[in-house]
């Protein structure tokens, strides 16, 4: 089984996200690999582990940064390595998604997994657009995948709780939402072990695309007001409440 594994790092959304000119100040950030991303990287590993098979791992290096995330998904359990070097911060999700299906493309995969959707955009396009370049079935938002010959058993998750099993036939792309179990731990030190042994493709990125947006502005939100708290018993903080809205015109 030949299983590729779509990645993003992303800007840590644990810290101040800096602005320069129009868009982030990625000189003063620290990238971390998508969430969404290291699910999909267990789900892939559990089936390999399941019915034999390598799993390849490949992002687009859009900061010169993205070495780092690869050793983990290495030391996650990924067999193989790649990054496309594109070196160009502002690339949109079509665009690296262009160029991420090209690469894919050269490796005859029989399944492809990414990340349902990207904790700093949440656009969530990245599979479906990888599926369309590849002209590949897609089905997002799925919890778990069990692999028999040619077909893959994937269960697909909705909101309220609401979940379907689906059979796919492969080569499919798929976007996981949660992996059938937790994201195994990998040591520093085996994460250390891949910088120094492991191998990284390279590649060129190839294609054009383009969602014909364009970034006018980026600028911190503006602070308008601020939060009252209403203390008392609940009668009491009743009567703020519409209190208040009669003095805003509101009732």
């Amino acid at each position: 089984m030949n299983i590729v594994v779509a990645i993003k790092h992303i800007p840590s959304t644990a810290d101040d996200l800096p602005i320069k000119g129009n868009n982030l100040d990625f000189d003063s950030l620290d990238f971390v690999l998508n969430e969404f991303d290291e699910q999909s990287i267990e789900q892939a590993v559990l089936v390999k582990e399941a019915v034999g098979g390598t799993v390849t791992v490949i992002g687009v290096d859009l900061i010169g940064e993205l070495d780092g995330v690869l050793h983990l998904a290495l030391a996650k359990g990924a067999d193989k390595a790649i990054k496309i070097t594109a070196n160009e911060p502002g690339a949109d999700s079509h665009q690296q998604a262009k160029w991420l299906s090209e690469a894919i493309k050269g490796l005859s995969p029989d399944l492809i997994f990414t990340g349902v959707q990207a904790s700093n955009d949440i656009d969530g396009q990245m599979g479906p657009m990888i599926a369309a370049y590849l002209d590949l079935p897609y089905i997002g938002g799925v919890s778990s995948v069990e692999v028999a010959g040619d077909t893959a058993t994937v269960n697909k998750e909705f909101a309220g709780g609401v979940g379907a099993k689906y059979l796919v036939n492969l080569p499919a792309v798929i976007g996981v939402q949660a992996s059938t179990k937790p994201p195994r731990y990998a040591p520093i030190s085996k994460v250390r072990q891949m910088a120094q042994t492991a191998k990284i493709e390279n590649l060129e990125p190839v294609g054009e695309a383009s969602a014909e947006l364009t970034f006018k502005k980026m600028a911190p939100p503006v602070m308008t007001g601020h939060a009252e708290m209403l203390t008392g018993s609940s009668k009491e903080v009743a009567a703020k409440i519409v209190d208040l809205l009669k003095s805003k015109g509101l009732v």
